[in-house]
Formats: C-alpha cells, sequence, structure tokens
C-alpha cells in the first residue's frame, strides 16, 4: 500500500461508521488516491473510447451477426444511438469512437486497415498494424488527460478472438473459454467452439503476450492494450469493461505489471473467459448485471459506485467533530 493510500485508510477509520462497514467502496478510494497521489481524490474528468475493428475469422460464421454489423455499429456509436453513447450522455462523460479497422468504404486516415487476416490461416495482424492499434489506444488515454478512462471494443467475431488469447495466455480446456457472445445459435456456437480449439493447437514461436497478440489478436484489442499500457506513466486509472476489455488488461498486465495499480473492474460478464481472466488478475469486479454487449457498458455502468464511494469519503462525518461516540475499548 502506497503512503497515500495508507493516508486514504485511516481517513476511513476515521468516519462515522464501523470500520471496513463500506467494503470495496472503501478500497476503490484508497486505490484512486493513490493512482492520483493526492489524499482526496478526484474524478472530475472522465473519458470513454470504444475502439473498432473487423476480424478475419468472422467469415468462419462464429457470431450471430455479418461482419458489415461493426461499420454499422461504428456509425451508431458516432451518431450517439449506441447505449454506451447513451450512458455517456447521461454521465456527463466525453465519447469518442474509433475506427482502428473496420472493414467499410469509408475512409478514415486513422485506420490502420481494414480488418484483420483469418489468425487459422495465418497472423492476424502484421508487427506494424499491431503497433499502429496500440499507438492509437495509447494516444486516445494520453490525450484524455483524464482521472479516469472507460475503455470498449466493438467488433462482429471478437468475442471468439478474446476467447482464443485467453486460452493461450492462460491454458486449459479451450472449451472452458467459449460462451454464446451476442446470443449464438447451436450451430454457430459449434463452429466458434471448433475455431478456438483449432487455435489452441496453432503453433506459436514465441509466449510473449505482445507476439501472441499479433498472431491470434485483433485490431481493436491491441487498441485497448496500448491505452492500457500508455496509463503507467500518468495519474489515471481506467475502469475496465467486460470480458474482451479484460482479456486487452490481462495482456497490457503480463507485458508491463505495473498496469495492475491503475485498474479497476467494472463488471464480471456470463462469458466463461470473463471469471478465469479476473481469477487469474486478482480482480473483484463492482457489479455482476449478466451484461454481455460490450463498448465500454459495463465499465460505465460502474462510474456512478465510483462517484458516490467519493462523496462518502469527501462528506461523511468523523467521530471526532461529530458527536458520536466511537466503538468501546
Amino acid at each position: 500500500m502506497t503512503d497515500v493510500a495508507a493516508q486514504v485508510a485511516a481517513g476511513w477509520l476515521r468516519k462515522t461508521q464501523p470500520a471496513g462497514a463500506l467494503g470495496r467502496l472503501e478500497e476503490v478510494v484508497c486505490q484512486l488516491a493513490s493512482v492520483q497521489r493526492r489524499e482526496q481524490p478526484v474524478l472530475e474528468r472522465l473519458a470513454c473510447h470504444v475502439f473498432c475493428g473487423d476480424h478475419g475469422i468472422a467469415r468462419r460464421g462464429v457470431s450471430a451477426y455479418p461482419r458489415e454489423v461493426t461499420a454499422q455499429m461504428l456509425a451508431n456509436l458516432r451518431d450517439g444511438g449506441a447505449a454506451s453513447a447513451v450512458l455517456c450522455r447521461e454521465l456527463g462523460i466525453r465519447f469518442t469512437a474509433h475506427d482502428v479497422g473496420v472493414d467499410h468504404d469509408i475512409h478514415d486516415p486513422a485506420r490502420v486497415c481494414r480488418g484483420t487476416r483469418d489468425l487459422l490461416v495465418e497472423p492476424a495482424m502484421t508487427a506494424a498494424e499491431m503497433a499502429a492499434a496500440m499507438d492509437i489506444g495509447k494516444g486516445a488515454v494520453e490525450s484524455a488527460q483524464a482521472d479516469l478512462v472507460i475503455l470498449g471494443e466493438m467488433g462482429i467475431g471478437n468475442t471468439t478472438v478474446a476467447a482464443i488469447l485467453a486460452q493461450r495466455l492462460l491454458g486449459g480446456e479451450p472449451s472452458y473459454f467459449v460462451g454464446r457472445g451476442t446470443g449464438i445459435d447451436d450451430a454457430t456456437f459449434a463452429r466458434k467452439q471448433a475455431a478456438v480449439t483449432e487455435a489452441a493447437c496453432l503453433p506459436l514461436e514465441t509466449d510473449s503476450p505482445l507476439e501472441v497478440m499479433q498472431r491470434l489478436g485483433g485490431l481493436e484489442i491491441a487498441a485497448m492494450v496500448g491505452g492500457y499500457l500508455g496509463l503507467v506513466e500518468s495519474r489515471t486509472t481506467a475502469l475496465v469493461d467486460g470480458a474482451i476489455a479484460s482479456v486487452a488488461a490481462l495482456i497490457a498486465v503480463s507485458h508491463d505489471a505495473r498496469v495492475r495499480p491503475q485498474l479497476i473492474f467494472g463488471h464480471c460478464s456470463p462469458e466463461p473467459m470473463h471469471r478465469r481472466v479476473l481469477e487469474s488478475l486478482g480482480a473483484r469486479p463492482l457489479l455482476d448485471l449478466d451484461l454481455r454487449l460490450g463498448e465500454a457498458t459495463g465499465g460505465l455502468m460502474a462510474v456512478p459506485i465510483l462517484r458516490l464511494a467519493l462523496a462518502l469519503y469527501e462528506g461523511m462525518a468523523e467521530f471526532q467533530t461529530s458527536g458520536v461516540s466511537e466503538r468501546l475499548p
């Protein structure tokens, strides 16, 4: 525990409540204080970035929706009609949707390429493409200059890719990592399981998390990894969204352990891989609402909890000045 976190922990003991009665709320305030290096942390500047990209493996019919939906949802995000855009308006959070690698004809100068390749046939990305995607995420976090960032993703087929990455990084029976994603039928689920099982047998030249991501991953996942890695030299905390964002967090932490103290996990989704990833990171999410939409919605749902926790720490009276008797010795 850092010195400032210890000061906040001691501050909670002075509040008019039984010691530890506010549970996880006390922990997240200590964590925010430690990252911000201030005894009274703030959440004044918040930013949400959603990264979008297509996947070559989606052509194998592993999703309930066709690839074209990624481009359609990117437009919906930018037009303000998607769930995360709605939540950001309600919460007063700056919102940006990024075309990292969407396969459509609209020219976006920031786009790295028109989606990844089929990872079961060849590397999903080149090293240069992965680095460019990571730079987009890192640049988004750095330019936000926010107290808190929420990173999300949108890309048809990306629960399959995330399951493949989680299985290769954590090991274990491939079927343990496969879920229903956007609500796929049995035939699609079988194709998804087959893809994850086949990917588990692919020879990899290295177990480096970034090189594994280049071989098997997605552009929008790489952008989130870059964003999380960009936290290290900042005083910014990231509120991690669902299964896919948590896989990106796993990659970032596996590459640089300094990232972990700057991550708060927003929720746990029904995806089987998510609980395994959270356990590997020693993470306890704030919410468990069966959310599986992605695009940062689960992380955004947890923002009010953080705001209320800070309000309690700042506003609650202390025993010494309130006239409330402390616990008997």
